[in-house]
């Protein structure tokens, strides 16, 4: 038998109960014959309420400090989860991220794994120990502690099955896998057993939580199996995210929906080379991200592009706006608050022209107005107001997917 890693989430850990809980599916697991690795979260609200406390101290952000404080949740974590274990009778020792260590950039707060030292889990795993390893942590070169930022617990277990060699990473959370849309909104939502990294990708960055697209494109990368499995189901079958595609069919496999976006329309003098570079360059390097971009210009229309933002970016974004309007030619800036991205994600979705025209003609039918669209090979977006969103991805669940 291989190796398996096994990771569980905050609301997976929460409190001792729930630790001993997850030891039945280690054990299990380990009782097969597998060596096990296994990645925590913080416990909880841990993060947020170390958060909270930083902000009674000051509102000047220290990157650094920053990082040292929020890795502490989750040494509490992997202590307590060994604990729970020798109770049991097994073997059981932690690791944090700078103990291994996991070698990181030095960006605080969204670091970046560079390499990961695997001798100390290895030479535990043969003496039959069942290593814990705390998520979302680092070191870099400095000997400085980092964070990998959202869903950093995730990408550690990623990154540490790919150096390890693992045969699968399995990530347990509250779901029983990964659903054709959020079942909170959408009645009637159906398990995917199989979804491509491709896929997956593409539900993550439209908004699905269930994974965070970062630690997918490390899988895609390297051809790491992902199963998504329920912490409180025993037989979980959850869903496999692997490279399996089949381009040939067409197979609408989810709708994600993303909240809390502004569109906002740059109208310029003229249409000149560079414009958009200068523009598009100027928010990249204050780290604002840009996601739906439409371009219109012509002899007889005005010369603008739209893109959307982050609601919490929007201050930021015109601020930045204005005080380049002179190199950018901008003769206006307009914006357009309270909307949502819905998107349609399936292998080979644009290849059937029904599915669009089927799509404009659910939205003529329940008198919808779409802002901005975007396709791809495996992906249709719409920008709508943000008071139909809900209602509308039931009806193209409805349409499309039931």
């Amino acid at each position: 038998m291989g190796i398996i890693v096994q990771k569980f989430g905050g609301s997976s850990v929460a409190d001792t109960e729930k630790l001993y809980n997850i030891c039945k599916h280690i054990i299990r697991e380990y009782n097969d014959g597998n060596k096990v690795v296994v990645v925590v979260s913080a416990q909880g609200k841990t993060t947020d309420r170390l958060i909270t406390e930083e902000k009674e101290i000051t509102e000047n952000l220290n990157p650094r400090e920053h990082d040292v404080l929020v890795s502490v949740g989750e040494q509490i974590t992997i202590s307590k989860l060994a604990m729970c274990l020798k109770e049991k009778g097994y073997s059981a020792i932690s690791y944090t991220g700078w103990q291994l260590p996991i070698l990181t950039n030095s960006i605080y707060g969204n670091a970046q794994v560079q390499s990961i030292d695997t001798s100390k889990i290895m030479d535990k795993l043969n003496s039959k120990y069942i290593v814990i390893v705390a998520g979302f942590q680092g070191i870099d070169n400095e000997q400085n502690i980092t964070t990998l930022g959202r869903g950093g617990s995730d990408t550690t277990a990623v990154a540490l099955s790919i150096a390890l060699k693992a045969e699968r990473c399995d990530i347990y959370t509250d779901v029983d896998g990964i659903y054709s849309s959020d079942p909170r909104i959408v009645e009637n939502t159906i398990k995917i057993d199989t979804i491509s990294y491709d896929e997956m990708l593409e539900l993550a960055s439209s908004g699905a939580k269930v994974l965070h697209n970062r630690c997918v494109q490390i899988a895609k990368d390297y051809n790491m199996p992902v199963c998504v499995k329920s912490t409180f189901e025993k037989e979980s079958a959850g869903t496999f995210v692997t490279s399996k595609n089949n381009l040939e069919h067409t197979c609408i496999k989810g709708i994600a929906k993303c909240d809390g976006l502004v569109r906002i329309t740059v109208i310029g003098k003229n249409n000149k080379i560079g414009r958009i570079y200068r523009l598009f360059s100027i928010l990249a390097n204050n780290n604002l991200n840009v996601d739906t971009i439409v371009q219109s210009f012509g002899e007889h229309i005005e010369k603008d592009i739209s893109f959307t933002v982050k609601e919490k970016d929007l201050d930021e974004t015109i601020e930045l706006l204005n005080n380049h309007a002179s190199e950018l030619d901008i003769l206006e800036i307009r914006q357009d608050k309270g909307l949502s991205k819905i998107s349609i994600i399936g292998i080979g979705i644009t290849n059937n022209l029904n599915i669009t025209s089927n799509l404009f003609e659910l939205l003529y039918e329940n008198n919808i107005n779409m802002h901005m669209i975007t396709t791809s090979e495996i992906k249709i977006s719409i920008i709508v107001n943000n008071n139909v969103a809900d209602f509308l991805m039931q009806k193209i669940h409805d349409k499309f997917i039931v």
